[in-house]
């Protein structure tokens, strides 16, 4: 029940933003044929950002049928992170601090840091749901 009211607090006071801003950029890395790799992960964060609570981040086993988790998804987080990721992974920390500063935004401001650390290498990461 509690993971419920948070995810519905989580949404409707800027989680949806943050899972349309995160679909939209997919959106457009997917109408670009090079920006095609990281589309899928910035659809994954989307999902994430719209229901955060009650789901974790973790690295995807590797396996050669899975190319984004061995060597080729580190060079895929190289560039994101030089590119895109350190300046995504800013504006989740700037919105974080005001909300652990209140401290009823604790638990929302820790999802920031982890969609903060999530935008800094997505690539060979997914999305499950805690047991």
């Amino acid at each position: 029940m509690i993971r419920l009211i948070l995810n519905l607090l989580w949404f409707f006071l800027g989680g949806f933003a943050s899972g349309f801003a995160w679909l939209f950029g997919g959106v457009l890395l997917a109408l670009t044929v090079v920006g095609l790799p990281w589309a899928f992960s910035a659809w994954r964060i989307a999902s994430y950002s719209f229901w955060p609570f009650g789901r974790e981040i973790v690295w995807r086993d590797p396996s050669p049928a899975d190319l984004g988790a061995g060597c080729l998804g580190v060079g895929l987080n190289v560039i994101w992170l030089v590119l895109a990721g350190w300046y995504i992974a800013l504006a989740h920390i700037l919105i974080a601090v005001p909300q652990f500063v209140s401290l009823i935004g604790i638990p929302f401001a820790l999802k920031n840091v982890e969609l903060a650390k999530l935008s800094l290498a997505p690539v060979g990461r997914t999305i499950r749901d805690k047991g």
